[in-house]
C-alpha cells in the first residue's frame, strides 16, 4: 500500500512504461519531454474530454469528464477521460464504464489497454465496485474498442506499477534499447538509442584491451 501522497506516481506514466521503460524514465524520472505531431494531436483530442465542468445526459447514460483517480494499492494517481453512469434497466442501480480517448488507431502492443485497466483499478478501489470492461476510443478510426479487464491484464498492470516504483525510488532511468518502435518516440533525439550499441561496442573493446594488458 502507498499511503503517502509523496509515494504516488502519475497514472499516465504506465502507458509510457509499457511502451518503453527508458521513455518513462526520461519523462518521469528526469522530467524531459519533447512535443511532436503525435503528442500535439493527442492533446487536441483530449481537450473536450478533459473539461471537468462538463457533464451531459444521453438517455439513461450520464457522461462525466476528467474524473480524478487514485489507487493506493498501485500507488498511482491521474484522471479518467470519461466515466459513464448507466441506469440499469432491471432497477439494480447504476452501472459504470470507463472510456479513454486516443489519437490514431489501435496499437500493436498493450500500452493503451494497460493504462485503461489501471484507471479501472483506481475507480474500483475508490467506489468499491467491479468493472469487467472499458473502452478505448481512437481518433483515427472514430470507433470504440472494448477491453476486457481479465486477470492477465490486471496482473500486467500490477507488475508494471511495482517496477515503476522501484526504478523511481532508485532514481534510475533504464538504458536505451534500439528497436523499430524508436522511430515513433517523441523523445528519440534525447534518448539517442543508436548510441546504445556504440556504448556496448566501446565497453567490449576497452575490456578486451584491459584483458590483453593483464595477460601480457
Amino acid at each position: 500500500m502507498y499511503n503517502s501522497e509523496d509515494d504516488l506516481l502519475s497514472l499516465s506514466g504506465i502507458q509510457h512504461f509499457a511502451f518503453c521503460e527508458r521513455q518513462w524514465g526520461l519523462i518521469h524520472v528526469e522530467n524531459q519531454w519533447l512535443e511532436n505531431v503525435r503528442t500535439v494531436e493527442g492533446k487536441l483530442l483530449h481537450q473536450r474530454a478533459d473539461d471537468p465542468y462538463f457533464t451531459e445526459t444521453r438517455g439513461d447514460v450520464k457522461v462525466i469528464r476528467s474524473v480524478p483517480l487514485i489507487s493506493k494499492t498501485l500507488g498511482l494517481y491521474g484522471v479518467a477521460d470519461v466515466i459513464e453512469l448507466h441506469k440499469e434497466s432491471d432497477s439494480s442501480g447504476t452501472g459504470y464504464s470507463i472510456v479513454e480517448y486516443k489519437r490514431g488507431k489501435p496499437k500493436p502492443d498493450d500500452r493503451d489497454e494497460v493504462q485503461l485497466c489501471a484507471q479501472a483499478i483506481c475507480l474500483e478501489e475508490m467506489l468499491s465496485i467491479t468493472l469487467d470492461y472499458g473502452y478505448l476510443f481512437y481518433g483515427e478510426t472514430k470507433h470504440r474498442h472494448r477491453i476486457d479487464f481479465n486477470e492477465t491484464l490486471r496482473d500486467r498492470v500490477r507488475v508494471l506499477a511495482e517496477r515503476m516504483h522501484t526504478l523511481f525510488v532508485q532514481g534510475e532511468t533504464p538504458q536505451p534499447i534500439k528497436s523499430s518502435k524508436c522511430k515513433n518516440c517523441s523523445l528519440f533525439d534525447i534518448c539517442v538509442p543508436k548510441l546504445a550499441n556504440s556504448k556496448k561496442k566501446t565497453e567490449q573493446y576497452l575490456g578486451d584491451i584491459i584483458k590483453e594488458m593483464e595477460n601480457g
